[in-house]
């Protein structure tokens, strides 16, 4: 792979009716210490609702429902009472689904259970991603922690862990290092902060960098930087000098559900050296 610092390039009608039947459960994901296993989310243990089962599974929702169930629709209702989508449930179907990706709105979406015009069975369930970054690291100093490419590529570029302990999916669609890191992000080095066409994300299964990348309810997942924020350049961000140096910079990641943005900083230290390829860098968070 070449790689060329100039310019690097790497990696969419709530029906009731009076008297209808409500159980307003709540639903939810559990953590699973990142396994990305989904919980049982909202289930019916009386055995005496058509649905058995609502929860988020990857980027949908899934309605189980009951073998005798006699319904024949299912609707999601978003946070805003606005019809997201309606599912005919035919004779015999054990489940239906709704894609809801990661551009919907969070909030309590309600779940209706529908025979005819009449709702049988309401549920709420909270769909909302909660990410956090975990750690981040340099390749040079934790290649172990890396995709399996050459030493000199994994070297300049970084790994960040995150962790969606919510309930809803979401896609980190931009990762960003400002400050005093060699080859920042803003227009002291690569400057593509506010490019709305370059993430700075790598894919190394697609070896290009990507748009975006998804991270699903209870999940884990390691980002790695395509646009080489710890490559020496001349010219660019921070030199290795005979004295050591010290600053800290801001690790962003922009996410697309509520376009939000995470934010962690770090401290960072250069040894004294005049050849950056023997200057040791450590990091620590603030």
């Amino acid at each position: 792979m070449t790689r060329n610092h100039s310019h690097l390039s790497r990696r969419t009608a709530l029906r009731t009716v009076a008297g209808a039947a409500l159980a307003g459960v709540a639903g939810c994901l559990n953590d699973n210490g990142g396994s990305g296993t989904p919980s049982n989310g909202t289930t019916f243990p009386d055995g005496q609702s058509p649905l058995t089962r609502v929860a988020v599974e990857g980027t949908a929702l899934v309605v189980e429902v009951a073998e005798a169930a006699d319904i024949d629709q299912v609707n999601l209702i978003q946070p805003n009472g606005e019809l997201f989508g309606e599912r005919d449930v035919a004779t015999g179907a054990r489940q239906v689904s709704f894609e809801i990706g990661t551009a919907y709105t969070p909030g309590e979406y309600q779940v209706l259970a529908l025979k005819g015009e009449e709702t049988v069975v309401e549920a709420s369930l909270l769909i909302q991603p909660d990410l956090s970054i975990v750690e981040m690291g340099i390749g040079r100093n934790q290649p172990d922690k890396m995709w399996n490419g050459e030493s000199d590529e994994i070297a300049e570029d970084a790994f960040v862990t995150v962790e969606n302990q919510g309930s809803g999916p979401d896609a980190i669609t931009k990762l960003l290092f400002i400050g005093d890191v060699p080859y920042p992000s803003d227009e002291g080095g690569t400057n593509y902060a506010e490019n709305e066409d370059v993430s700075g994300i790598y894919d190394p299964e697609a070896d290009t960098e990507v748009n975006e990348i998804t991270i699903a309810a209870g999940k884990q997942i390691t980002v790695y930087s395509s646009r080489s924020p710890f490559a020496f350049v001349p010219g660019s961000g921070i030199s290795c000098k005979e004295e050591q140096q010290s600053g800290e910079f801001n690790l962003i990641l922009e996410t697309r559900v509520g376009a939000t943005q995470i934010s962690e900083t770090y401290n960072i230290r250069y040894s004294a050296v005049e050849d950056p390829d023997s200057c040791d860098i450590t990091i620590n968070e603030v």
